[in-house]
């Protein structure tokens, strides 16, 4: 674990991952219509945190000092882009949806990665948005496979 990583970073991102995991058991294991609630409550989740990866840029945007001043707009429109595609993945049957949240996690880890070689991220976050990344993807993938 990276030093400059602040603990409650760490264990409310972890946190973060307990509903993700409970839905998607749930959808396995709840009995007939229980099923169908645990698969919408694990999009719902699944939205909700993909929208708020975007706001993330958005402060990024807001507080960067003025040497940073050209990504201010790939920021911006990263801010606005997770909250997007979450909206449509709820929009969508289950299997698109939960399979576009999914990706919509694990593409918004991709590209900041590629905003972290440029240094527009610190690496702490990175290391831990990759972490809590895989886990919800990994909890949306499972959702899917829980679709009657």
């Amino acid at each position: 674990m990276p030093r400059t990583l602040p603990r409650p970073a760490l264990w409310l991102g972890l946190a973060g991952l307990l509903p993700f995991l409970a839905a998607a058991l749930l959808a396995w294991t709840a009995p007939g219509p229980w099923r169908g609630v645990a698969l919408q409550a694990l999009a719902a989740y699944g939205a909700v945190i993909l929208s708020f990866l975007g706001a993330v840029h958005w402060g990024l945007a807001l507080r960067a000092p003025a040497e940073e001043a050209a990504a201010t707009a790939p920021r911006l429109g990263l801010g606005v882009l997770p909250s997007l595609i979450a909206w449509a993945a709820l929009l969508l049957p289950p299997v698109p949806g939960l399979l576009l949240l999914a990706l919509g996690i694990l593409g918004t880890a991709a590209v900041e990665t590629l905003a972290a070689r440029q240094g527009l991220l610190p690496e702490h976050y990175l290391w831990l948005r990759w972490i809590l990344s895989a886990g919800a993807a990994l909890s949306l993938f499972a959702g899917i496979g829980a679709v009657p």
